[in-house]
């Protein structure tokens, strides 16, 4: 190889480890961030208490702090993880979002007549937001037993100016299992990383070929979720916890998630066991499919009270 080469080899190589330095996909962030429209300069979202007071935003049950998230996962706009990408910690910047790459352009045709027999009666006046056959909207106007829902995202149309800065790149796997449970359920429960020795069954060839079965001590990392009563009513956690925990152990690198359930005396109950491991509908979705069920074969049918609260007692 001539001089020359080699030279331009050694300049390739610095411009990939170059490309390559800094925050990449894939990593954990711990972001301070907030978010304004471009017409009138109005903050719709921020991590950042003293943003929030100074914007009139007045959210008791908000926790003001960073947030992390998974760099290019589509946790932020998609423009904000390509200006992430080589960034390092304690680096800030504003990145201008588009309507389109935003929450979409603002469709007149997503604004809909609707029976005002859908739409609950406390509800039933303009400004009220309701859920009709799976989506959500935005009441226009209520004139006679008629309603004009809009059903556009509230900030379609918008272009948005997202300003962000880097506290930390996230190392710790419990650090990263409560910022993703964050970002699903809005909370982050206790939780815990243990790895345990377990004997496991392995198939294996003996000096034959043959193939035999011998019991081997394996190392698995499990994450235990205290799931206290808030987080077993959060509705994200009841309909996607297989998702969230197929997520979990995906990314940590995990074997198992344990979901622990906890009473705190404060009353309230709870809709069914969790079963403690993960996997399958929990106790809760059971019995509201057994309900839900038993409903769909009562609609229309001169069934006796009494036999219908039997029912539904015994399911």
């Amino acid at each position: 190889m001539s001089d020359n080469e080699a030279e331009t080899e050694a300049d390739a190589e610095a411009e990939t480890e170059e490309s390559q330095s800094g925050i990449q996909q894939g990593d954990f962030v711990r972001l301070h961030y907030t978010v304004r429209t471009q017409s009138d300069d109005r903050v719709v979202d921020t991590t950042r208490e003293d943003v929030a007071e100074e914007a009139g935003i007045d959210d008791e049950e908000y926790e003001f702090a960073p947030r992390i998230i998974v760099v290019g996962e589509g946790h932020v706009f998609p423009g904000v993880d390509d200006a992430l990408v080589g960034s390092e910690e304690g680096d800030e910047g504003t990145v201008e979002i588009t309507a389109e790459d935003g929450f979409g352009e603002y469709d007149q045709e997503q604004v809909r007549t609707i029976s005002v027999n859908k739409i609950d009666e406390e509800n039933r006046r303009p400004g009220a937001q309701v859920q009709i056959d799976g989506e959500q909207g935005y009441i226009e106007t209520v004139i006679g037993g008629r309603a004009r829902v809009d059903f556009n995202h509230p900030l379609a149309g918008e272009a948005l100016e997202y300003e962000y800065e880097i506290i930390e790149v996230v190392d710790d796997d419990e650090e990263k299992a409560a910022g993703l449970l964050g970002m699903y359920l809005q909370m982050e429960p206790e939780l815990r990383i243990e790895t345990e020795t377990v004997e496991e069954e392995v198939t294996v060839e003996d000096d034959d070929g043959e193939e035999t079965t011998e019991t081997q001590e394996v190392e698995q990392r499990t994450l235990y979720i205290e799931a206290n009563q808030q987080m077993q009513m959060n509705q994200q956690w009841m309909f996607q916890k297989q998702q969230v925990a197929q997520d979990l152990m995906d990314r940590l690198e995990l074997d198992r998630v344990v979901v622990e359930e906890v009473f705190d005396g404060s009353g309230g109950g709870m809709m069914g066991g969790m079963g403690g491991m993960m996997g399958g509908m929990g106790g809760a979705e059971a019995i509201e499919e057994e309900i839900e069920d038993l409903e769909g074969e009562l609609e229309d049918a001169d069934v006796d009270a009494e036999e219908i609260v039997e029912e539904l007692d015994d399911a």
